[in-house]
């Protein structure tokens, strides 16, 4: 029987995949595939919902089931390895678990110090954020672009996850682009401005940017990120520290009527006053 185990975001990508894998690599369903491995019936389910670790056995005759070769084995093993961690680290263009670590979730809390959320960028903000950070190929941008446009369909959902985002001012005042890239960001914000919590500038708040996600039958999770890399974390401590960050955010942010007005001054300010509201990044 797979280890039952408490599940990660990682552990629930890597699931997720072996499903994929059964659906398109087979026709069978997952109680004929448990039937086909001389699994018990459950088996085959608590692994693809990444709630049980498979063992390394139990990952073969998997994948040997989805023909795939040893090789494959090898390369799969290797990207899931630390699946299961109370910590885990993925280069910053790998999307797969964010996106589907956000898509799942039920709640999310967000704080961004020097850009706009992602899942709240416009296009062009994100290709010229990109752009201006000089840490993704030139070619690869347009793709990460649109990954995080693809992301933002979590925010469209009828029973999409309960969204505020926290914002500290130091990101409006920060020129990503040109005026015009601006003008447009500043009108998306204030679109969205239901689910928008401006951090005044004189606030200081001691944390880089974080996230955090919940629920309905997993722990936790808390997320950071840079230009190099993606963090995802379920250890208790983590958890219960990001909580406090957010529980500060909630007392210091402008409520939503001041937040909307305060993104209001940003979109009514002239353009030859954006070209010097903060730093120009692009």
């Amino acid at each position: 029987m797979a280890q039952s185990t408490p599940s990660t975001a990682y552990s629930r990508d890597l699931g997720d995949e072996l499903r994929r894998l059964r659906e398109t690599c087979t026709e069978l369903n997952g109680h004929a595939m448990a039937q086909r491995l001389g699994w018990d019936p459950s088996k085959v389910s608590t692994i693809e919902r990444g709630k049980a670790r498979p063992s390394e056995i139990d990952l073969v005759q998997f994948l040997t089931m989805c023909g795939k070769d040893g090789n494959f084995f090898d390369k799969f093993k290797h990207r899931y390895r630390y699946a299961f961690d109370e910590y885990i680290v993925q280069v910053s263009d790998n999307v797969r678990t964010l996106a589907m670590a956000e898509s799942t979730a039920t709640k999310m809390l967000n704080y961004d110090t020097l850009t706009v959320p992602g899942l709240l960028q416009t296009e062009r903000y994100a290709d010229a954020l990109y752009r201006a950070h000089g840490v993704a190929l030139a070619e690869r941008i347009p793709a990460l672009v649109q990954a995080r446009m693809d992301r933002q369909a979590v925010l469209r959902r009828h029973n999409g996850p309960d969204c505020l985002f926290y914002i500290h001012e130091l990101a409006l005042m920060q020129q990503v682009g040109n005026a015009e890239i601006m003008e447009d960001q500043y009108l998306q914000l204030l679109f969205n401005a239901r689910i928008v919590r401006i951090v005044p500038a004189k606030v200081l708040i001691n944390s880089a940017g974080v996230r955090l996600w919940e629920y309905a039958k997993a722990m936790p999770v808390a997320y950071s990120e840079s230009d190099l890399t993606h963090v995802f974390v379920q250890d208790p401590g983590a958890i219960a520290r990001t909580s406090l960050i957010f529980n500060r955010l909630a007392e210091v942010a402008l409520d939503e009527e001041q937040s909307r007005s305060k993104l209001a001054e940003y979109v009514g300010s002239p353009r030859e006053d954006l070209h010097n509201a903060g730093p120009r990044l692009a």
